[in-house]
């Protein structure tokens, strides 16, 4: 999958300083664009394109803004032989900044490849398909908890649909979950021989439970090439399966690219198809409980207190499922497939208890206008432990400001990217008019 970029000159595509930037460019982004025929500016572009691409800017452009104004697709300026802006078209770009022409102007090479990535990214989204697994959410366990998600709601699907073409397919959980269950044990143990994930304290019947659903979920997606990211509402229908999909979402992730939506939360399953995509980075979801919170989260959670830290007002505990969540195996530097945790799913169930890198963390997530992602740069300090609890191995994740993160943050579920990806974000969200907000 690659960009197609339109090459647009100021006056003539024979201009040799033009032809030479372009070749620099085809050859840099061989693995990332697809480069259409040359254009000139002020002439109608073609419906193909991405994005317009300016190998070559000159004085001329401070007198042809109206030419700029009229091109409604992202303007990208690549103009030094680096496969970046070169410094001297700083001032070209900020003055079209002043007349209202967002141009892209990315300043080093990964930053290019990104932007390359991210438009080939909203196009293929246009004939993306999310698979939903569910048949009355809310109704079932702890509904007065689930009945209140705005994932759910026929508005947020729309907004989904309208800002980014993803088309939500909803499919009964009853019927997989029997679907799933009738596969032979036989099945699933031949799949198990080609994987090599650790596992601790769980029984066969419960491997091979968590593996058909992989086998039925792999199904689903092999039947229809367009689904790109799955969700199951897994828990508040927890009834109509004798396991959950936490084993099932690491192994497509890692064999197909799949993201997933724990508890069909699509708004995270779309954030998380973001950033993996455009970004190449994995990518993680789990609760957030802010210690300003007090006893709240200490509740639902079952802890008594949360960890003694300085500064606690900044600090947050993730815990999701019984540990830190579904943290894929390509993130993790501890990963183990263990018995489940909660009470509200069945006793053959599993959970994965895995570890991210501790250090510099991105927390993100999309508000429900869908015209928005929130960001916040974190530091992820430490691993604790509570016996007995629903975060036997959670984790502690400091905020620059956690009175600001409770006034802004949109959502109890959260995406976490191991690593500093804001600045990359705010490139990425300039292809999909996504405002980055930085919290």
């Amino acid at each position: 999958m690659k960009a197609q970029l339109v090459p647009v000159y100021f006056k003539s595509a024979d201009n040799e300083d033009f032809q030479k930037q372009l070749g620099v460019l085809r050859n840099l982004l061989v693995d990332e664009v697809t480069f259409l025929d040359p254009v000139a500016l002020g002439a109608p572009l073609p419906d193909a394109a991405d994005a317009a691409v300016f190998p070559q800017l000159l004085g001329d452009a401070y007198r042809r803004v109206e030419d700029f104004r009229q091109i409604d697709i992202p303007l990208l300026v690549i103009t030094s032989e680096f496969g970046t802006m070169a410094m001297w078209d700083w001032e070209i770009v900020s003055f079209m900044k002043t007349e209202g022409v967002e141009m892209i102007a990315p300043y080093n090479l990964e930053q290019t490849k990104m932007l390359c990535r991210s438009l080939a990214v909203k196009r293929d989204m246009r004939s993306t398909k999310f698979l939903v697994i569910q048949d009355d959410p809310g109704e079932g366990f702890q509904a007065d908890i689930f009945k209140r998600f705005y994932w759910w709601e026929d508005q947020c699907t729309q907004r989904i649909r309208d800002k980014f073409g993803v088309t939500i397919v909803k499919k009964s959980f009853k019927e997989f979950g029997a679907r799933a269950k009738a596969i032979p044990d036989e099945q699933a143990k031949a799949v198990w021989k080609n994987w090599e994930l650790q596992t601790e304290g769980i029984s066969e019947k419960a491997l091979y439970s968590a593996l058909k659903v992989y086998l039925a979920a792999k199904g689903e997606i092999e039947s229809d090439p367009a689904i790109k990211g799955i969700g199951i509402n897994c828990l508040n229908e927890s009834h109509f399966s004798d396991t959950t999909p936490c084993l099932a979402w690491d192994m497509l992730f890692r064999e197909k690219g799949i993201v997933w939506g724990c508890e069909a939360d699509t708004m995270s399953l779309l954030t998380k198809y973001l950033a993996h995509h455009c970004l190449g980075a994995p990518i993680m979801m789990t609760n957030i409980y802010p210690s300003l919170m007090g006893k709240a989260p200490l509740q639902h959670e079952h802890i008594d207190a949360f960890p003694e830290v300085n500064e606690p007002e900044n600090c947050v505990l993730l815990a999701h499922c019984g540990y830190l969540g579904i943290v894929p195996s390509t993130q993790a530097t501890e990963w183990t497939l263990r018995p489940k945790v909660l009470a509200i799913v069945d006793d053959n169930a599993t959970a994965i208890d895995a570890r991210m890198p501790l250090g510099p963390t991105t927390m993100a997530k999309l508000d429900p206008t869908m015209n928005k992602m929130q960001v916040v740069d974190c530091k992820l300090e430490q691993y604790v432990q509570y016996p007995g609890s629903h975060c036997l191995n959670g984790a502690v994740i400091r905020v620059p400001d956690g009175h600001r993160l409770m006034a802004k943050a949109c959502s109890h579920h959260q995406c976490l990217l191991s690593g500093q990806w804001i600045i990359e974000m705010e490139f990425m969200g300039k292809v999909f008019d996504l405002q980055i907000e930085r919290i």
